[in-house]
């Protein structure tokens, strides 16, 4: 496939986007304007896929186009989300977070990779199908979600009007992995990293309370005490680890590109399930959470003044939910382990593990086919995704559930998602629009 059937200007789009600010966490204060200003820039950017596909708005924040194919039965959904989250102090960016500017072949401003770089590379191959009148083999469905950074109420709509009209998607493909030159510290080789499953996720509020009373004679246990101790319980007993077969498969993928001592570790972690997950396990951070639920104490609250003991004290804890657990297990297991009546455990809000898709199907050979066409000579690998993505919804509908934007992402760039400087080149635009072309082109007919 030429990358002349591309038509130009994807980094320009892709500023013009950036420069909407669709924060999502700040609707009650904005409004909802940004959000249909994004609409209508996609309305002037995209005039084919607004004539040629069907559209819909599900809630106020989700877009919905459907592109009717050659043959009707279960379509593939392809998914991104626009809206973003926060920036903090924009002044510690080089570039101004909104800025979209476009130096030395490179798009910085917040979005670019999570996730309007997805959105314009998925929107523009459709554009340019459609401009040489193309029809896919199936039905095909777009979705680009407004709220995925603030739960993604709009996702879950969706999933519902599919399940109302009995639409059982074959695929669905939304954001998660990447091209990434360091898939985990140590192990540098390129690799589209291709989600399978994702954690789950709880927020779990820990409270204890006390007598009020003068700091200067404080009791045995103080409500601070109790959630101190809780903390350090929590911090002394992390979840057992656990090797899935998806990491298995992830790790012997791995040991292929790998050479020297760092090969032979790889090819134990895969042979040895219990050994490797005790050996990642140790390694902490990314490696760990591979293998394991994680826990991680996020706020902590307590107290009025310096010389007044708090009524009451609390800590809020985020849980990512490894496959196996859920979010049950998880608040009785932190109980146990807390093992003090004087703090009560609450989960707020959960969503537990999403179920494994497999990656010896032909859903996933065609996403590694479309992979190798974009980036000859990538591996596509499984892995389970940390974050919660939109996808999650969409398992009850769909067994072939996957995450990967295709765009490359190093690991400087990797941390800038969510934090500051985040960008994109114009290589990894270019890439990924053909990547959605090969993959809609490649989509084969209902049987």
């Amino acid at each position: 496939m030429s990358t002349t059937e591309a038509r130009d200007g994807i980094a320009e789009r892709l500023s013009r986007m950036v420069q909407v600010p669709t924060v999502s966490a700040h609707v009650e204060q904005t409004g909802a304007a940004p959000f249909h200003d994004f609409e209508a820039l996609l309305l002037e950017s995209y005039p084919l896929v607004h004539e040629s596909l069907q559209f819909e708005k599900v809630t106020d924040f989700g877009l919905l186009f459907h592109w009717p194919g050659r043959t009707t039965g279960s379509p593939a959904v392809l998914m991104a989300h626009y809206d973003v989250v926060p920036v903090g102090d924009e002044d510690a960016w080089t570039h101004r977070p909104f800025s979209g500017d476009i130096v030395d072949g490179t798009v910085w401003g917040r979005g670019t990779l999570d996730d309007k770089g997805a959105v314009c590379v998925l929107l523009d191959a459709a554009e340019n199908l459609l401009a040489r009148g193309y029809v896919p083999e199936r039905d095909v469905y777009l979705w680009l979600g407004g709220n995925e950074e603030s739960y993604g109420t709009a996702a879950k709509a969706a999933v519902a009007l599919f399940v109302q009209r009995d639409i059982r998607p074959w695929i669905v493909l939304d954001e998660g992995g990447a091209v990434v030159d360091e898939p985990l510290a140590g192990i540098r080789m390129d690799a589209a990293m291709i989600g399978v499953a994702e954690k789950g996720i709880a927020t779990l509020r820990l409270t204890a309370t006390s007598q009020p009373g003068h700091a200067s004679a404080p009791p045995k246990l103080t409500a601070t005490d109790r959630i101190a101790r809780a903390v350090g319980r929590l911090r002394s007993n992390p979840f057992p680890a656990r090797m899935p077969a998806v990491a298995r498969d992830m790790f012997r993928a791995f040991s292929g590109g790998a050479t020297g001592s760092m090969r032979y570790l790889l090819r134990i972690i895969a042979a040895v399930p219990w050994l490797g997950a005790r050996v990642l396990a140790s390694m902490g951070g990314e490696a760990a959470a591979v293998v394991r639920t994680t826990v991680a104490v996020t706020i902590l609250e307590g107290g009025t003044a310096a010389n007044v003991l708090p009524e009451e004290a609390s800590a809020v804890l985020n849980v990512r939910i490894a496959p196996g657990d859920s979010a049950v297990s998880v608040a009785r297991r932190v109980r146990r382990i807390i093992h003090d009546a004087g703090v009560t455990v609450r989960v707020e809000d959960h969503s537990d593990p999403s179920p494994i898709s497999p990656n010896d199907n032909e859903q996933f050979a065609l996403i590694a086919a479309a992979v190798t066409d974009a980036y000859p000579g990538t591996p596509s690998i499984p892995y389970i995704q940390m974050s919660a993505t939109d996808g999650r919804h969409f398992h009850a509908i769909c067994a072939a559930t996957y995450r990967f934007a295709p765009l490359t992402m190093t690991g400087k760039q990797r941390e800038s998602i969510h934090g500051i400087d985040e960008h994109v080149t114009v290589d990894a635009l270019q890439r990924g629009e053909r990547f959605y072309r090969t993959l809609i082109r490649s989509l084969p007919p209902t049987v």
